[in-house]
């Protein structure tokens, strides 16, 4: 058994409260459920016991907080799963969540990558968007079906260059700049070579 050391009211939403166990941060709650169940600092209680009770009784409003939190731009499975421990749901509640939102498309990484894709692709190298999305928790198989779909790198390659020697002089020092600039933005070598190339330049970096 575990004893339940404090239940401390969170700031940033005074509806819930934060249930600490044996001194240490377990989960968060409604208020209202720790009234409901009777819940009290000192308590003896089985960890099992009070994932069950948050369960039960929370899983509803988990479900909507995650709505809510993706009506902005799509999310990840890990971003979503990240978004709801930060809540201080327990495992069940986030997985529960998560397969409601699998369910109804509401989460679906493979489609994420590719909005991904079209979206950063505009400015951006198949390197550095494999890496952001990477970071956001997708799969490779995921990032490797919507890069393989993608169009008009070359094209995104040459409109940065353009842009970053816009008013800039063609000196070596510049264009190796430039090049490198590139780089940092995911453009694989060959492809930045063909940019500066399309300057009428071309730069050995």
């Amino acid at each position: 058994m575990a004893e339940i050391t404090s239940i401390v009211q969170q700031k940033k939403d005074k509806e819930r409260v934060s249930v600490y166990v044996d001194g240490r941060f377990y989960c968060g709650m409604m208020l209202e459920t720790v009234i409901r169940c009777r819940l009290k600092e000192g308590m003896q209680i089985d960890c099992e016991k009070l994932d069950e009770i948050q369960f039960e009784n929370e899983k509803s409003q988990a479900l909507d907080k995650a709505i809510t939190h993706l009506s902005a731009t799509m999310k990840t499975q890990k971003q979503m799963r990240d978004f709801l421990k930060k809540k201080g749901y327990a495992d069940a509640v986030c997985e529960y969540v998560l397969e409601k939102l699998r369910e109804y498309r509401f989460v679906d990484d493979r489609e994420y990558c590719t909005q991904f894709v079209e979206t950063a692709g505009k400015n951006y190298g198949s390197l550095r968007i494999a890496q952001e999305l990477k970071k956001r928790g997708a799969q490779e198989e995921d990032i490797d079906a919507a890069l393989s779909e993608r169009t008009g790198e070359s094209e995104a390659a040459e409109k940065a260059v353009r842009k970053y020697m816009k008013n800039k002089e063609f000196t070596r020092e510049n264009l190796s700049k430039a090049f490198r600039n590139l780089l940092s933005k995911g453009f694989d070598y060959e492809t930045a070579k063909e940019a500066l190339a399309s300057l009428g330049a071309d730069e050995e970096d």
